[in-house]
């Protein structure tokens, strides 16, 4: 009897080394998910989907690295087609009007992809600001730093087709005609900000809101439209 069962005991083992699943390795590159918040969000769905299944990250490559049964990688192939879409792009007109009806509007134009992260946009001129001196062979040196001013627009897009969340943040700088206490030669820097988070529908302009313009007594609204690049 203890030969018997020892020879059941080998079969079976034997049997347990046959029926386990070979496993393979498989790169998968992410085509259109080209940011670390969204392959983090896809390595842990695949994660959760393919508990079996060991799943890397691969900055450098942009790509997941996995090993696992065929039918694993073959579920994560599909899993990628359905989530690693081509995002849309959307161009934001930003218009910015005098709330007192002086001067025409301005347009300010960007393209952001739809949760594709944020994008800026600059319109201005650099102003130059001394920030120090210091004296040397050649006589007095002067350390310059250039500020931005004018308007700054950063955008970013989330959400899908008629259901899209903007946030927004509209900065305006200036150089007031005083000068600053703190040094003679430093100018005054009058500055207004609006931040908003709005629902927005392709095609329709939605007003984000107004801001007042320290020293000069203005006050801008604005506003913006949101349409599908093609």
């Amino acid at each position: 009897m203890l030969l018997v069962m020892s020879g059941s005991i080998a079969k079976s083992q034997e049997q347990e080394v046959v029926q386990k699943p070979a496993e393979s390795y498989q790169t998968l590159y992410l085509t259109n998910s080209t940011g670390q918040h969204d392959a983090n969000e896809i390595s842990t769905d695949l994660r959760n989907m393919l508990p079996r299944a060991k799943i890397y990250y691969v900055a450098t490559g942009n790509a997941i690295s996995m090993r696992g049964s065929a039918e694993d990688v073959a579920m994560a192939q599909k899993i990628l087609t359905e989530i690693d879409r081509p995002r849309k792009a959307y161009r934001l007109t930003y218009t910015i009007n005098d709330a007192g009806g002086q001067g025409g509007g301005q347009h300010l134009v960007l393209i952001v992809t739809q949760g594709g992260g944020k994008a800026m946009l600059k319109q201005g001129s650099r102003v130059p600001i001394m920030t120090g001196a210091y004296a040397n062979a050649n006589g007095q040196n002067q350390e310059i730093q250039y500020l931005d001013v004018g308007m700054t627009i950063q955008a970013s897009l989330s959400g899908d087709g008629e259901a899209l969340r903007l946030e927004s943040k509209v900065e305006e700088t200036s150089v007031a005609d005083e000068k600053s206490n703190v040094g003679l030669q430093d100018p005054l820097i009058r500055q207004a900000e609006l931040e908003e988070q709005s629902a927005v529908v392709p095609g329709k302009p939605v007003m984000l809101g107004s801001m007042e313009i320290p020293g000069g007594g203005r006050k801008m609204e604005v506003s913006v439209v949101a349409e599908a690049v093609k």
